[in-house]
């Protein structure tokens, strides 16, 4: 994605999340590579750049902000129950599937689609056995790392479980 095609940039440790948006919803939100931060060139752009930055600074922070509906049906499901997940906590996609009456895999395909990230907290789904699985579609790399992190920066453990 080109940084000119974001509304702002908050840069993380060892990434970065690029908010898109419209006047009224944030349409997306990127992990992207670390990248040194972009001012909001919007007032919801602002306000999603605070949030962010809230979170980053305690993991207990709660968002609020005006997301674009987005996805299938099926795939607002999926986030509707990730979003359930305490903070410090996860679930398999098997357990997710379950819950759903639905497969482990389209679960997982779900949570890569998220637009969201963060703010629909896809990291708090792992594998079963306690591995990290993908995350937002991909096996491993700089992805996986950020979801190490964003658990790490959680408190969660992970194989912990919500019961």
């Amino acid at each position: 994605m080109n940084a000119n095609s974001y509304q702002a940039v908050v840069a993380a440790p060892g990434f970065a999340l690029g908010i898109r948006c419209s006047d009224d919803e944030v349409t997306a939100i990127d992990f992207i590579e670390p990248r040194p931060e972009q001012a909001p060139s919007t007032p919801l752009a602002a306000e999603a750049a605070r949030q962010l930055h809230a979170y980053l600074a305690d993991p207990d922070f709660a968002f609020s902000l005006p997301l674009r509906p987005a996805g299938t049906s099926f795939q607002r499901r999926v986030w509707q129950a990730i979003s359930a997940i305490p903070n410090g906590r996860t679930e398999t996609y098997g357990q997710l599937a379950k819950s759903l009456k639905n497969a482990p895999r389209a679960v997982g395909q779900a949570c890569g689609a998220n637009p969201y990230p963060v703010v629909v907290p896809c990291h708090r789904v792992v594998a079963t056995g306690g591995g990290l699985g993908g995350f937002a579609r991909e096996r491993g790399g700089f992805l996986l790392d950020v979801k190490r992190w964003l658990l790490r920066h959680e408190g969660g453990e992970f194989a912990s479980t919500r019961g």
